[in-house]
């Protein structure tokens, strides 16, 4: 019989808590339309109204300005435009600026043409370069509409935290708004709107131990907001039509509020173990690069090249001994390719890297086991500057 599987990819999707697993199976007795009057969808609507508040709570918003959506995808695409209103009155919104390691989902730029887009550079170190920021902000025209900076608070790859509240004054200053993708920081981070200064944040289910299928666009506030993706039958306030994900979105509150439950403990423990591996990797393998060591990371994540062994290879290797992991986002149809943040980064993408990512439910011994494999890779790859 074969062992058990590790899963260490948490950063591309979390198993499911138990908590939004529980939440589920009550709610596929919850068969109500919640935009019905009567009594059967008066009680879907009561606990989407709760997870709601869950959400809320979560990201420090109020319950009145969380949106739910298909996910953080359909989230990233509904605030990304050009068109705005500011109560009933027209607001054009003139550029897209958005870092260079940036998600996909923000990197194709959303309802913004190309034309209208502007990458952001970001250091060595990962983190968006402030004065290349003010430098296109103090540049920009006005004329054609207000500047939109998109950051993720975290990186998916590397785990490096942005500094969203700085980057928040900057683009203020120029009278801009700030979306920020904090789909990687719910449940690692605590989060607070206001006090990130971000208009906008965008968090994720499936990230967080919830359902896949639900996500939500959270505001600051009701006045300024982007004109609705999807049209139909007026929901969520009218802000996203269709009618609500019911089982999605009351599992997705339950993780919210697990999150929150269970912040302080559970981050306290992935960081001794993402330390323990670390070290572990260090002593079978000296040579080995992890990315984002010497800054600011979420406790979860560990994006590392081993010199001589290409990253598809690797991946390949560690699935074969048991081990899932990734080489960078998963979020681009399970193709391989150079990461775009190691090119941001001003490093060499056909080094290639990989991703362990931990959460809630990993354990001393799966890390004792990944360390393992580690080894045994690390041991029978090509010497540095040979191909894998």
């Amino acid at each position: 019989m074969a062992p058990p599987r590790l899963y260490l990819d948490w950063n591309a999707t979390s198993p499911l808590h138990q908590n939004a697993r529980d939440a589920v199976l009550r709610a596929m007795d919850m068969f109500g339309n919640p935009n019905s009057v009567h009594g059967e969808g008066r009680s879907v609507r009561a606990a989407i109204e709760q997870a709601r508040r869950q959400l809320a709570v979560l990201t420090g918003a109020d319950p009145a300005h969380v949106i739910f959506t298909s996910g953080a995808t359909e989230a990233a695409n509904m605030v990304l435009t050009p068109d705005f209103k500011m109560g009933r009155t027209p607001l054009a919104i003139g550029r897209l600026y958005y870092s260079a390691v940036e998600h996909p989902a923000v990197r194709e730029g959303g309802r913004f043409s190309k034309e209208q887009t502007t990458e952001i550079p970001v250091t060595e170190a990962g983190v968006v370069d402030l004065d290349a920021l003010g430098a296109l902000l103090a540049a920009h025209d006005k004329s054609a509409g207000l500047p939109m900076v998109a950051v993720m608070l975290v990186n998916n790859e590397t785990g490096i935290v942005q500094p969203i509240s700085d980057i928040a004054k900057i683009v203020q200053a120029q009278g801009g708004l700030v979306v920020v993708d904090a789909v990687q920081a719910a449940g690692r981070l605590k989060l607070d709107i206001n006090e990130l200064g971000a208009d906008f944040l965008i968090v994720s289910s499936h990230k967080i131990g919830g359902p896949k299928g639900a996500g939500a666009l959270v505001t600051r506030g009701e006045v300024l907001m982007p004109r609705p993706l999807i049209h139909g039958g007026g929901q969520e306030k009218g802000h996203r039509s269709g009618t609500e994900n019911s089982l999605a979105v009351i599992g997705f509150g339950a993780a919210a509020e697990a999150a929150v439950a269970e912040f302080d403990a559970r981050n306290a423990a992935i960081s001794v173990l993402r330390d323990r591996l670390e070290s572990g990797m260090r002593g079978a393998a000296p040579d080995v690069i992890v990315y984002g060591a010497e800054g600011e990371r979420v406790s979860n994540t560990t994006f590392f090249t081993l010199p001589g062994l290409k990253a598809e290879t690797g991946q390949i290797a560690f699935d074969l001994e048991g081990v899932a992991l990734s080489a960078g986002s998963a979020c681009s149809s399970g193709k391989v390719g150079e990461s775009h943040v190691l090119v941001a980064m001003g490093r060499d993408p056909k080094l290639g890297a990989l991703r362990i990512s931990l959460g809630f439910a990993t354990t001393e011994e799966e890390i004792d086991k990944a360390i393992s494999v580690f080894a045994k890779i690390a041991a029978r790859r090509k010497p540095a500057g040979e191909a894998a």
